[in-house]
């Protein structure tokens, strides 16, 4: 089967590749984000939620999301950038942007079998586990340690001593 475009041009369309791999037996997995500046720490998780299934959704925030769980001067990358660097990764099979708080809505829908999440949350304190649980899905915690994130690469960046 082929890989689908990046970005998935909407929530309709993504339902409908969903159900063509689930009718073709595969184990959908799930993962979201914001992954504004893109980092080992996100290629481990997303590999990791990966190795779950069949195949891997990853459903990132858009810009104004972003600066609103963020704060200003964010994101780096714009939506369809961060999107086109996801889907160039072997691991993903879909990228979707969405503009909302949380997923619930976008996992009501797809109902995927896995909904990974990193290491920052436990299943207990994953926001959206109580949609997961409703449908009958799982929730996987995947990665390594929180040993890395954007905040501390643009920090450390920005305190980079000036070339002379």
């Amino acid at each position: 089967m082929t890989r689908a475009p990046f970005p998935v041009p909407d929530l309709e369309s993504l339902v409908v590749l969903v159900a063509e791999r689930r009718a073709a037996g595969d184990r959908i997995v799930f993962t979201n984000g914001c992954f504004d500046l893109l980092h080992v720490g996100h290629l481990r998780s997303i590999e990791d939620a990966r190795s779950r299934g069949d195949f891997l959704i990853v459903c990132i925030n858009d810009d104004e999301s972003v600066r609103r769980a963020k704060g200003e001067g964010r994101p780096i990358f714009p939506a369809l950038e961060r999107a086109e660097l996801l889907g160039g990764l072997r691991a993903v099979d879909a990228v979707l942007i969405f503009s909302e708080d949380t997923v619930d809505g976008i996992l009501d829908r797809i109902r995927p079998d896995v909904y990974a999440k990193g290491t920052d949350y436990t299943p207990d304190t994953v926001p959206e586990a109580p949609t997961v649980r409703a449908y009958g899905g799982s929730i996987a915690i995947v990665g390594d340690p929180k040993d890395h994130s954007s905040r501390n690469v643009l920090a450390d960046m920005r305190n980079l001593p000036e070339k002379k």
